[in-house]
């Protein structure tokens, strides 16, 4: 717990001023019994009614002087544990955004949103508390006895006794306790595993007829987090008690003895208060520590979690200046367009290729959008068999490339790795001609529009979600987007237009309609590379027909990839990969296809019919 307060160091100077106040204040109620005691003493037993209110008014100006700095520590410390809080959820959520889905599947969605909230509220209450009490308790405690010490030495020895059996009584109670709390935070994160899949899933769930089963689901989760919350507060319920009744047995002795002493003559009366009251202070200090070692343990299961969050490092980050990921073998685009075109090698040939330049064979190519698998193989974490192995393809600026293949072929994991949401385990994705793993990811990912499988949009309007591909982006711009993603027609039928508002998932529109906007986003962006990974599954075939006929035209210098299950979607492709059981079964167009490949040929016969295959 110690290392997550490392956030603290913006803090020092509000949490001194929480110290030093804490402290005066400490210094105001160690000395309030004292003065009852000369009152006591000096003032009621000799009659000297002029002493008493003279010490009485400074009783009074020591307390009020207790409260200012008691306010002002409360001030202060709430304002260092918001802070806190406020700065730790920033990391952590600035820190997740950089990890790899490979983390993402690690640590998983709940339990991030548990951590990033549950368990960071945990440690700002907590730190809340130790700033007043954990230093105060041991004010309070060291200098109680001091001042105990000072009225009758003799007397003191009873703390002898009192403080082992209050500490003895702390640890038993803490050693059980914790090991629950750290049980509490893992049902809280399952209990929120199942409530995010039942309320994300209820139209399945409801489609299904299966309500009851996830109340049961739900219900079992919410039992298991009760049975043990209620056990750890069974255990931390014997603390109160037990501190109540040692502190009640404590008065009765100190009262019993201090009686006796002072009819010996060996104390004073005052003295006898001052020291009642010193014995509850010492006392309620334990109880502060009593309530710090209830909390303490369920927050330091809380930094735990927190601290594996921060100390996971994402496995796909960007290389420092000088650091290559692995040899390319290529010094830019040209170079990989080169050797596309007829050179492989360019060490020693510099005068063969300036004839190839002049020669009529040569064509200058497109240096933005050029992407090439490189007998590439990648295994998802923990996985027997690899998603994708010895890929190997190009595909070229102005030209639309297909990826078919049936379910599991590992289509979806292909893309995946050009914006390196997976890195590969072998071989090298190329982009513009360099190893991805060599760009930064901000720029390698600005060169692509990506529309994914399931299409994601977010809360606002329809404009804003088509702007999230390009900030800048002006209004005719986002119109025109819209109106070649075949999107403007239901746009224009809308209440508001293009300010009409999206739900959160956007569940209030279609799924074709998402595909659609989803589509917009990806085109507003302008970039060199589009990837549409199935991204027209819910559209009619009239509009994936009229879609792909726009998307023609807009996309002609950029190069395209799409992954789709139609036939129908990928025929008119320049280049059609057949993806099968994580290898490429087949490449060429169509027509070639269908004389070569009999995955491809059992695809298109299970699709189409004999006079749409003529």
């Amino acid at each position: 717990m110690i290392k997550i307060f490392r956030f603290l160091k913006p803090y020092r100077i509000p949490l001194i001023f929480v110290i030093v106040l804490v402290f005066l204040q400490s210094l105001s109620e160690l000395y309030l019994p004292t003065l009852m005691a000369d009152i006591v003493n000096h003032g009621v037993v000799k009659g000297d009614i002029r002493y008493i209110w003279r010490i009485g008014l400074f009783m009074l100006l020591v307390a009020f002087g207790g409260i200012i700095t008691s306010i002002a520590a409360s001030y202060f410390s709430s304002r260092v544990a918001t802070g806190f809080g406020k700065t730790l959820r920033s990391k952590v959520f600035s820190h997740v955004e950089r990890f790899s889905l490979e983390e993402f599947d690690k640590l998983g969605t709940a339990s991030l949103i548990t951590r990033t909230t549950n368990d960071i509220t945990q440690i700002q209450q907590v730190l809340l508390m130790m700033m007043r009490m954990m230093v105060s308790a041991p004010l309070l405690a060291i200098g109680g006895i001091i001042m105990a010490m000072s009225k009758d030495k003799t007397l003191s020895l009873v703390f002898v006794v009192i403080i082992p059996v209050l500490v003895g009584a702390i640890l038993l109670i803490a050693g059980r306790g914790i090991p629950l709390f750290k049980i509490i935070q893992k049902r809280i994160d399952r209990l929120n595993l199942v409530l995010r899949e039942g309320l994300t899933g209820i139209r399945v769930i409801r489609s299904f007829n299966r309500t009851e089963h996830e109340a049961k689901r739900f219900e079992k989760a919410n039992f298991d987090l009760t049975e043990t919350s209620i056990k750890v507060n069974k255990v931390m319920a014997a603390m109160m008690p037990t501190m109540m009744l040692v502190l009640n047995v404590s008065s009765i002795a100190i009262i019993w003895y201090g009686g006796i002493r002072i009819d010996n003559g060996s104390m004073a009366v005052g003295d006898l208060i001052a020291f009642l009251q010193y014995a509850m202070q010492i006392m309620f200090s334990f109880i502060m520590v009593s309530i710090m070692f209830v909390m303490v343990p369920r927050a330091s299961a809380s930094a735990v979690r927190i601290n594996e969050v921060l100390d996971t490092l994402p496995k796909i980050k960007d290389l420092e200046p000088g650091q290559a990921a692995g040899n390319t073998g290529l010094d830019s685009a040209e170079d990989a367009l080169s050797k596309e075109y007829g050179e492989s090698e360019r060490v020693d040939e510099q005068d063969e290729y300036e004839q190839y330049e002049k020669s009529e064979e040569y064509v200058v190519p497109s240096l933005k959008g050029y992407v090439e698998f490189d007998n590439v193989s990648f295994s998802y974490p923990g996985a027997e068999q690899p998603a994708v192995e010895g890929i190997t393809f190009k595909a070229m600026p102005g030209e639309v490339t297909a990826i078919i293949g049936g379910t599991g072929s590992g289509k979806t994991t292909l893309i995946s790795l050009i914006p390196r949401f997976y890195d590969v385990g072998n071989g090298r994705v190329l982009v513009d001609g360099q190893d991805v793993r060599d760009l930064p990811q901000e720029e390698l990912r600005a060169k692509i529009g990506f529309v994914p499988q399931k299409a994601v949009l977010f809360t606002g309007s329809i404009a804003d979600n088509i702007r999230y591909g390009n900030e800048a982006a002006t209004d005719e711009e986002v119109e025109q987007a819209a109106r070649i993603a075949q999107a403007e027609e239901f746009i224009s039928e809308m209440e508001k237009g293009y300010e009409a508002a999206i739900s959160q998932g956007g569940n209030n529109v279609s799924g074709g309609q998402k595909q659609r906007l989803s589509i917009a986003r990806a085109l507003v962006r302008r970039p060199e590379i589009y990837i549409f990974d199935d991204s027209f599954s819910a559209l009619d075939f009239k509009t994936d027909a009229k879609l792909r006929a726009a998307l023609k035209a807009e996309t002609g210098e950029s190069t395209v990839i799409i992954v789709a299950q139609r036939v129908s979607t990928v025929k008119d492709a320049d280049r059609i990969i057949v993806m099968d059981e994580s290898r490429i079964a087949g490449m060429g167009t169509h027509r070639e296809l269908l004389e070569s490949s009999g995955v491809y040929r059992e695809i298109v016969y299970s699709q189409l019919s004999e006079e749409e295959i003529a």
